[in-house]
């Protein structure tokens, strides 16, 4: 298989490919949430793609109820950049083990997604990664109430990515919604899979 042809579903050799062809300008562009304020916290999350043996999927986090940034929602894990880390990629992978309990050693990154700047005052770098079972993990109970994976192809599916409006905080926000068996993935987290298929399928240089 070329680098630029598209399967149905992505293996993990095809990720590899496509990380490693320089992505077009406009694909690469940042993404900036309705509201984003012009001061933003730097910030980086970790897409954790696992090799399972039936089909590639992505491991989510539930955010306690009680946080003061996203509580309850959905999310990748990570979190705000500290100056000892150096790099988004770092930040990405220490948040990640403090969060979850995964092992940097079971994390092979591919590759960076456009900056992602919410409305909640972060400038996320998604660090896109594959990683390799097994691995036990151990939550930080503060900060997760739960883990759960998506198949990737579902994620990937346009079909599934939810356009929808409301109103945040006294104005009206559209943001992309991906709902999977009880999970409701949706607003930051959703827009970084719609940018990372945009990634894949977009144009690349």
């Amino acid at each position: 298989m070329s680098e630029l042809t598209v399967p149905v579903v992505p293996s993990a050799a095809w990720l590899r490919r496509r990380f490693a062809v320089p992505v077009a300008r406009a694909t690469a562009a940042p993404s900036v949430e309705e509201g984003a304020p012009e001061k933003l916290i730097p910030a980086a999350v970790l897409i954790p793609i696992v090799l399972r043996d039936d089909g590639l999927t992505v491991l989510f986090t539930q955010r306690t109820d009680h946080l003061h940034d996203h509580a309850g929602q959905v999310s990748f894990p990570g979190g705000r950049y500290e100056a000892d880390d150096g790099s988004p990629v770092m930040t990405a992978l220490r948040e990640t083990e403090e969060e979850i309990g995964l092992p940097r050693s079971c994390v092979e990154v591919l590759g960076l997604l456009p900056e992602y700047c919410t409305g909640t005052g972060f400038c996320v770098t998604p660090v896109v990664g594959l990683v390799t079972p097994p691995f036990a993990l151990r939550l930080d109970e503060f900060e997760v109430a739960s883990v759960f994976e998506t198949p990737l192809e579902f994620l990937l599916d346009p079909g599934n990515h939810q356009r929808h409006s409301s109103e945040i905080r006294g104005k009206l926000r559209h943001y992309y919604a991906m709902p999977y068996e009880g999970y409701y993935i949706w607003g930051a987290t959703a827009g970084m899979v719609v940018s990372f298929h945009r990634h894949l399928f977009g144009p690349h240089d």
